[in-house]
């Protein structure tokens, strides 16, 4: 019941395509070059914006690309997906990941960043495709020849007038190898979280993702991957903690954002830990295996919760997000609140709509306290949007289809629009596709617009409640109301990892 998140107000896209060509005559070589870019502001919000880039390549084929551009009003970038992007005072640098440095003649490139403005956000200019400057042509980059030129005259047949490709950006995410934030960053809906203990969740993320404290003598220590893209490095924490216990003290966010979740604080509700803050998880309670290589999920014990407060570039009041997290059937409660999602900063009841996160268990809400019994047991993905968890628009499950969920690893899926709609889905995270329970309106009563806060927690309520238990071992938020197809190729990305305990 909380949630976080910064309003998307969507702008029209503004957009501008030029091409580029070089200012010299055919010589011996023939290394043509030319491009198209097309950038978009595809949404914008007080103080940022959401832009998305198309390069076209209209010259001989390129194996690897670098794009260059000037901001002339002060914007700056933030996240980024599909390139890497540095920046310098008003110069920008985008350059290609592992998987789209190759474009054929006539075929095109995408990727997007969300920035920052302040006064105003125009269209950059300026923008050079590997050095050459794009304004529309193709010419050659050979130097001109110091020969005379012959004086026979030219042909006299005028230049062809076909306009350049205006091949729209490809819609698909990226290509096998591309990880959950990769693919929700290529459907248009970029990661504004993305928390594990056991994997990357962006094809090029090589830090650390999780930290561990040890009782011997309180040292701490960073568990990180065992390659760029792959699995924990479980060996750091079995290492470091051997003949001693050790804790979970912090769950590193692997977006730019850099939303690492601490131990919670505390709350309304308190938790077990010193002066009512919540305790840190049994950092060897829960191994398993992902990828074949031996990983630690996080097991939640009531009492038990991590949290970040003021989260940077997560959606806000009824900005639209989603969600997901990979858990278990095999630990659950119906005791509030085993959740993930989103919050109020103060941890409190801040009413209804205040929150957007997942709630996992058996939790039978509205049907408990109304004398109106659920269909089936449990446990189900349900949606705790402040003063409920919501089976549907109208309350607890009545879905004979729907009895509940009984598999050792389970996918759980919320996405909400911020007015008009919520959606709910499971899976089974090692095999299959999703099952949409709810797909509906808002509950009445003060949840539309939504009016999420921007922190984000991971085994509690709002509020704090704190006496929710279950398994979290991967999850992410995003910015924008993912599609299906997003969330389809994140769940096959999800079974191919092969979790087992």
């Amino acid at each position: 019941m909380r949630a976080n998140r910064r309003r998307l107000l969507l702008a029209a896209g503004t957009a501008v395509a030029v091409g580029a060509y070089g200012l010299v005559a055919a010589g011996s070589a023939h290394a043509a070059t030319g491009c198209q870019v097309a950038y978009t502001v595809s949404s914008q919000w007080p103080g940022g914006f959401g832009a998305n880039v198309t390069i076209t390549n209209l010259g001989d084929p390129v194996t690897s690309w670098r794009l260059t551009w000037n901001f002339a009003a002060g914007q700056t970038v933030g996240q980024y997906w599909n390139a890497t992007i540095t920046q310098t005072g008003g110069a920008v640098t985008a350059t290609n990941v592992s998987y789209n440095g190759g474009i054929a003649t006539g075929g095109n490139t995408s990727f997007g960043f969300n920035g920052s403005w302040n006064g105003s956000n125009p269209v950059p200019s300026g923008f050079a495709l590997n050095g050459v400057t794009c304004t529309g042509g193709v010419t050659p980059t050979t130097p001109v020849p110091t020969t005379p030129a012959p004086t026979t005259p030219g042909p006299t047949t005028p230049p062809p007038t076909t306009p350049a490709p205006t091949t729209p950006a490809p819609t698909t995410p990226p290509p096998a190898g591309g990880l959950p934030c990769d693919l929700y960053a290529a459907g248009g809906t970029p990661c504004a979280t993305a928390h594990s203990t056991t994997r990357a969740m962006f094809a090029s993320y090589n830090g650390p993702l999780y930290q561990v404290q040890r009782a011997s003598d309180k040292a701490y220590r960073d568990v990180g991957l065992l390659s760029a893209g792959g699995y924990a490095n479980a060996a750091i924490q079995d290492s470091f903690c051997a003949n001693t216990s050790c804790t979970i003290t912090k769950i590193y966010d692997q977006t730019s954002y850099h939303n690492d979740m601490p131990v919670s604080w505390g709350g309304l509700w308190k938790g077990s830990g010193p002066n009512g803050s919540d305790s840190p998880a049994n950092a060897k309670a829960l191994p398993l295996t992902a990828g074949g290589h031996p990983v630690y999920g996080i097991k939640i014990d009531p009492g038990m919760g991590y949290r970040v407060d003021n989260a940077k570039g997560v959606p806000t009041g009824s900005q639209p997000e989603g969600v997901y997290m990979v858990t278990s059937s095999n630990y659950t409660s119906g005791d509030c609140c085993f959740d993930y999602g989103s919050g109020v900063n103060n941890h409190t009841d801040a009413g209804n709509g205040t929150m957007a996160a997942i709630y996992w268990g058996t939790a039978c809400w509205f049907g408990t306290w109304g004398n109106n019994p659920c269909v089936g047991t449990g446990p189900w993905v349900e949606a705790d949007l402040e003063n409920g968890m919501f089976h549907t628009g109208s309350g607890s499950n009545k879905d004979p289809n729907n009895q509940g969920v009984h598999l050792p690893f389970v996918s759980a899926w919320l996405k909400e629009n911020g007015t008009s709609n919520f959606t709910l889905k499971y899976g089974n995270a090692n095999s299959g596709g999703l099952t949409t329970p709810y797909s509906g309106p808002l509950p009445p009563g003060g949840y539309s617009p939504m009016r999420i806060g921007n922190s984000i927690l991971l085994g509690t309520g709002g509020d704090n409640s704190p006496y929710g238990k279950g398994y979290f071992f991967e999850g992410a938020v995003t910015i924008g109301y993912p599609t299906d197809a997003t969330e389809n190729a994140v769940q096959a990305n999800i079974t191919s990892v092969g979790y087992r305990f």
